[in-house]
């Protein structure tokens, strides 16, 4: 049973405060087997699988001594590297506020501001080996306008782990199907030895999200 003491199972009867897509969304979460395996587990997110996954097929984490997490809330991806790399430094930053995680520092404020990325980097004390981004932008409802701006956000991550990754260090970033990412999968293509697109088991069929994942950064 669920908090609300509704049957995991049960459909949820659409109200004239909720949505129809709304309560399609609140449905599919009630019926997610990663949500309740991230409850169960004490997860934040279901995400924390989707880097899970992807650290299990590429090797990502192990061996990393500098983190940093851009996009961290709720905490997902900290959780996972902390757990996997216990004595590495990680550091997260998000516009939302994010509770504290044992062992990384978190700054709420926006990547895209000027004084981010050197406010990351004393931190954590020297050149990241791995740069995580699950960072998405806030949606407006217009499919080529959300994509831009999602992109926007991935391409100026991938400009930070290039310009700041340790030599052979890695960069994930989740990215969306579409036109744009074919500038950014070059801009990687130049500075990375490896850059290959992947779609985790925990990574919804019908959702347009991919990550990408760049190793061995070019010194």
């Amino acid at each position: 049973m669920s908090r609300s003491g509704r049957d995991p199972g049960e459909r949820l009867r659409t109200g004239k405060k909720r949505s129809t897509s709304s309560a399609r969304w609140l449905t599919r979460q009630l019926n997610d087997p990663y949500v309740k395996r991230a409850k169960a587990e004490g997860w934040r997110s279901r995400a924390a699988f989707k880097l899970a996954e992807l650290d299990d097929k590429y090797g990502l984490i192990k061996g990393a001594s500098r983190v940093v997490d851009l996009g961290v809330a709720p905490g997902g991806w900290s959780q996972v590297v902390r757990q996997r790399a216990p004595r590495a430094a990680v550091v997260g930053i998000d516009l939302l506020p994010t509770d504290p995680i044992e062992g990384v520092t978190l700054f709420q404020m926006d990547f895209m501001a000027d004084e981010a990325p050197a406010a990351l980097l004393e931190a954590l004390g020297g050149a990241p080996d791995l740069v995580i981004s699950d960072m998405a932008a806030n949606t407006v409802g217009h499919k080529a306008t959300d994509h831009l701006r999602t992109m926007g956000l991935v391409e100026t991550a991938a400009h930070f782990a290039i310009e700041n990754l340790a030599p052979g260090g890695a960069f994930i970033a989740k990215v969306l199907a579409g036109g744009t990412d074919t500038e950014l999968l070059a801009l990687l293509k130049k500075h990375f030895t490896s850059v290959k697109h992947a779609k985790p088991p925990a990574s919804r069929k019908d959702s347009s999200e991919w990550y990408v994942i760049a190793q061995g950064v070019k010194a």
